[in-house]
């Protein structure tokens, strides 16, 4: 018999056997534990490096003087350096998904681990905004690991629990977003905060913001080791020989054993059928670039994109915008509070999405589930001004408080569309071989947007405070248009993702 044919319209994730459409739903087979946790724990580097600079980032610039004292101005030098990581990632990301299609996952992931330690060393030691710059776009051009996990968590799943997978998978990111603002607003300036501890230190007089860039750091490097002894290989790479052209590299017994055990849906592995493979000669068959631009990659992928925009500018608005004093149109918070907000908010995100967004999945469908949280950016927008409003009129009393937290819960629920994008385009890929690929194609996209937003909407942040466009507006003003663009983007999704 021969292999079966494989083409780009071959479902990406198999019905499980004996399901049928239409037929009653088929039992959830158990997430690999093991895998899955070392991916969550290799996950949390990204956001707790990325993180651990937001809230002490206005201050740091501040005291380089690049503003001369014009606090109007931070917006400007806050977003460059949040997008240059951004822009540098979106020109690398998609050739290390692809480079793990052909190497392995496991590789990539180690290069970038080690490449977010060594830029937060450098970050943490800069003086200048150059050296800032310069750091942050080594991290970003030396880490691709996003797309790659995600493209691990994929091939350790199946069609009955993605969805699962992917309530968990934000949780990295949420504790990340978490324990990353703390560790920044407690660490800064540890020699006049600690004294009794760092006061004798020098060195963290000389360098105030070392010590929180040393522990992300520090957390990346264990990362690199437990991925080196611990994470299993679940990609068959494919190698080049001269002359020859790209096979297939033979997967030892071990590696045969884990791929059927984190696939019990499949008999591909022993069979040959698995998705990627074309024809007799065992050849995996790697799409093409111009092979992924179809449209459901790009839907999907589009869809993931706009939401990075709206989640981007939020994010790195929301510290200058506390930052700024109550008369310029913040909040006027402290580096410490600040912290302690983003905080609390990464916490709750992480929560919700664990424990709530496999039942919204389920109970409201992937599409109405992306329409929920995108639309609710709108009302998330227009706290920023009312809440400045009645700091202006009242003081930072019960009531501000009140509009903070509730806008902080929105914007919780709002992330439950991102899970959902990671669901669809998970099923858009072509094939198993371009599973890394179009999770990097993604990716790419995203980061695009993610270096547009940073810069984008904290420069139109100082051009509301300095000159007062729109009324002082402008920036939530734009926030809402992308905002929209997004609820727009979602009418393009199927109801359902095509054949998860």
């Amino acid at each position: 018999m021969h292999p079966q044919e494989v083409d780009e319209e071959t479902p990406l994730i198999p019905t499980p056997n004996g399901v049928q459409d239409g037929s009653p739903k088929a039992a959830r087979t158990p997430l690999p534990w093991r895998q899955f946790s070392i991916l969550l724990l290799l996950q949390l580097s990204e956001p707790l490096t990325s993180q651990v600079i937001a809230p002490f980032l206005p201050q740091l610039i501040r005291d380089i003087g690049i503003t001369h004292g014009d606090d109007s101005s931070l917006g400007y030098y806050v977003g460059l350096v949040h997008s240059l990581f951004f822009m540098t990632e979106a020109c690398t990301i998609f050739h290390w998904s692809r480079a793990s299609d052909m190497i392995g996952r496991k590789p990539v992931l180690m290069t970038g681990l080690l490449g977010l330690a060594v830029s937060m060393y450098c970050f943490g030691l800069s003086k200048t905004f150059l050296g800032l710059l310069f750091s942050r776009c080594l991290s970003g051009a030396l880490n691709g690991n996003i797309g790659v996990m995600k493209s691990m968590i994929v091939e350790i799943t199946d069609s009955t629990n993605l969805a699962l997978a992917c309530g968990f998978t934000p949780l990295a990111w949420f504790v990340g977003t978490t324990i990353g603002p703390l560790i920044g607003g407690l660490l800064e300036h540890p020699a006049e905060k600690y004294p009794t501890v760092f006061g004798g230190a020098t060195f963290f007089k000389t360098y105030p913001y070392f010590l929180p860039c040393l522990m992300s750091a520090a957390f990346a490097v264990l990362c690199w080791f437990i991925a080196y002894f611990l994470l299993e290989e679940v990609s068959s790479p494919i190698v080049f020989l001269i002359g020859v052209g790209p096979i297939i590299t033979p997967i030892d017994y071990h590696t045969a054993n884990v791929c059927k055990r984190l696939h019990p849906w499949s008999q591909a592995q022993a069979s040959g059928t698995e998705r990627g493979i074309t024809n007799s000669n065992g050849e995996r068959r790697q799409l093409p670039l111009r092979k992924l631009l179809v449209p459901n990659v790009l839907v999907a992928a589009g869809c993931y994109a706009c939401l990075a925009f709206s989640d981007i500018a939020s994010r790195t608005v929301l510290p200058v915008y506390f930052t700024v004093p109550i008369e310029m149109g913040g909040l006027g918070l402290g580096p410490s509070a600040i912290g302690t907000i983003l905080s609390l908010q990464g916490l709750t995100s992480g929560v919700c999405q664990t424990l709530f967004f496999a039942c919204l999945h389920d109970r409201l469908g992937p599409k109405n589930l992306y329409f929920l949280g995108s639309s609710l950016y709108f009302p998330a927008i227009i706290l920023f001004p009312l809440t400045a409003w009645a700091a202006r009129m009242r003081g930072l009393d019960y009531i501000v408080w009140a509009l903070v937290g509730s806008q902080m819960i929105l914007f919780v629920i709002a992330g439950f569309a991102f899970s959902v994008t990671f669901v669809y385009i998970s099923a858009a890929a072509p094939n198993r071989a371009s599973i890394g690929a179009t999770n990097g194609l993604a990716q790419m996209m995203a980061s695009v947007m993610r270096a547009l937003g940073p810069a984008s909407a904290n420069s139109a942040f100082s051009l509301s405070i300095q000159r007062h466009v729109m009324g002082g507006y402008f920036v939530y003003w734009m926030m809402m248009v992308m905002a929209s663009v997004s609820v727009g983007m979602g009418f393009l999704l199927p109801k359902k993702p095509w054949r998860v």
